[in-house]
């Protein structure tokens, strides 16, 4: 495979261009995450990211475009999508609209809808704008594990499986999308992200998160667990949980994830991944990643649920599986 490690070089985009014409596979940086990107016109493109990632066929793609026009080519685009997309877009937004023919059902688990993302990341849309095609591309790493935000965290997990990855450096926003459907009755939230409820509310007169069991997932990250290092990970309420944790487990390297100052567990392994909502998004999944090749259990601090916490706290309880300790 090739590799571009070029932090904001553009010198492989044409020679990434060509493999998605001929229904190849390549991953690319976004503002949120890195994606693994083929051809969303093609079943044979579809087929090969799924292979690529060993993801279930019921979990739908996400297609990406970069402009309103080409939004309208491939979906149904309705007055509160265009809201939306005025709103936010380029940036971390995905709108769920009915899906015209020309993408096949293989992208989007067999549903009648399909997500619209417009990136803001100048390297991605230059890639799709020279490939010249709407791209399928859900995050690049394997099924269920830590979606990567640096070229390298890629690699770690498709080296051998993809012909490409595009180098872009760090993700700035750091976790995907928010995901909202247009497709019912009110526009409703499927997964939290940076582009929060509160946001979404000052541009739309109503605005519902989804709640109860997903038995067919409309959006990707809603039905299967996901976000999961390869460390054990346990998410906690008050330090005192994760202290007690460490004592009683002194066979095992435990790091602790925490908002806000480390030094309060000293002298435990304690990282900081930030002050803030916006911080903490940017650095929980790098965290992971670098924490699970150094340690036996990872342990994540619970946030609001609100807000770009909120958003970093979905994510949170699917990387522990619900696990949290009392």
């Amino acid at each position: 495979m090739l590799y571009d490690t070029k932090m904001g070089g553009y010198e492989l985009i044409d020679l990434a261009a060509e493999l998605i014409r001929r229904d190849e596979v390549v991953a690319f940086p976004t503002e949120t995450v890195y994606g693994l990107g083929g051809n969303a016109l093609s079943d044979v493109a579809i087929q090969r990211i799924y292979e690529a990632k060993n993801r279930p066929k019921d979990n739908p793609f996400i297609v990406h475009v970069t402009s309103l026009e080409q939004a309208d080519r491939v979906a149904y685009v309705t007055d509160d999508a265009e809201v939306l997309f005025k709103a936010f877009a380029p940036g971390p937004i995905t709108v769920v609209l009915k899906k015209r023919d020309c993408i096949p059902y293989s992208a989007t688990a067999g549903l009648d809808t399909v997500g619209i993302r417009m990136p803001s990341h100048p390297m991605a849309r230059t890639f799709i704008d020279a490939c010249g095609l709407p791209i399928a591309a859900p995050s690049a790493n394997l099924s269920k594990r830590v979606s990567p935000t640096k070229a390298n965290y890629v690699y770690d997990d498709m080296a051998g499986r993809v012909p490409l990855i595009l180098d872009g450096g760090d993700c700035e926003v750091g976790i995907e999308s928010t995901v909202i459907s247009l497709a019912g009755d009110v526009p409703t939230v499927l997964r939290p992200g940076i582009v929060t409820v509160e946001k979404l509310m000052a541009v739309l007169p109503a605005v519902k998160t989804f709640s109860g069991e997903v038995k067919v997932a409309p959006a990707p990250g809603m039905k299967y667990t996901h976000y999961a290092p390869t460390a054990l990970c346990y998410g906690f309420e008050r330090d005192e949980s994760a202290l007690s944790y460490v004592k009683n487990n002194s066979d095992k390297s435990v790091v602790i994830l925490c908002k806000g100052e480390a030094g309060r567990f000293s002298p435990n392994k304690a990282i900081s991944l930030g002050k803030d909502g916006t911080e903490i998004a940017h650095n929980v999944f790098s965290a992971m990643r670098e924490c699970e090749r150094q340690y036996d259990v990872i342990l994540l601090q619970m946030l609001s649920s609100s807000g770009e916490e909120g958003a970093v706290m979905n994510r949170i309880l699917k990387s522990c599986g619900g696990k949290v300790l009392s």
